[in-house]
């Protein structure tokens, strides 16, 4: 049976993506073609985004970040689905295609979108002080951090656009640390 996301559309990387995907997800597609993004391609996810819920999906690597902050800066209220780079890799190859079923399942059952609103409730001192920018494990405690939240890996600064988006306060975020430490 296929996941059905009739009202959505799924940006991609490229046809390989949207060929695997299509095998068993029943939706739209739209092809991007790699980094290559234009801005007709922009242009057309903006207008579609007012009667279709966008869903980008792109490669857990760093061109796939690049085209996920595209859209994002440019169509708002896009959600997120972001694939663990460590299970997007087969063939020395890392993408959207490489994964199994059951993990493009579990990022399209915990998209994000990242629309601020209102004042920002962390700063970067805040991550200062809970060890996720400046220190020698920094890098490690954003990746678990990324993973219990599911918003991707992402540098000290996405990192917290993203937490800000989501309203995780300080307080939240120190209880998350505590847990996935031990």
């Amino acid at each position: 049976m296929k996941l059905n996301l009739n009202n959505s559309l799924i940006v991609v990387e490229g046809t390989t993506d949207k060929n695997y995907l299509s095998s068993f997800i029943d939706s739209s597609f739209y092809i991007v073609n790699g980094s290559a993004i234009t801005s007709k391609d922009l242009e057309f996810i903006k207008l579609a985004s007012k009667n279709k819920q966008i869903i980008i999906l792109t490669d857990p690597d760093f061109p796939g970040m690049q085209i996920r902050n595209k859209i994002n800066n440019y169509v708002k209220g896009c959600y997120n689905a972001f694939v663990k780079k460590e299970l997007s890799i087969k063939n020395h190859k890392v993408g959207v295609a490489e994964c199994d079923k059951n993990e493009i399942l579990r990022a399209l059952q915990n998209i994000k979108t990242f629309e601020k609103s209102g004042e920002n409730i962390l700063n970067l001192e805040d991550l200062f002080e809970l060890g996720l920018s400046g220190t020698a494990n920094s890098k490690e405690l954003r990746i678990l951090i990324s993973e219990h939240y599911n918003i991707g890996y992402c540098n000290a600064k996405q990192m917290l656009f993203r937490l800000n988006c989501l309203n995780i306060t300080k307080q939240e975020l120190e209880e998350v640390i505590k847990n996935v430490r031990h």
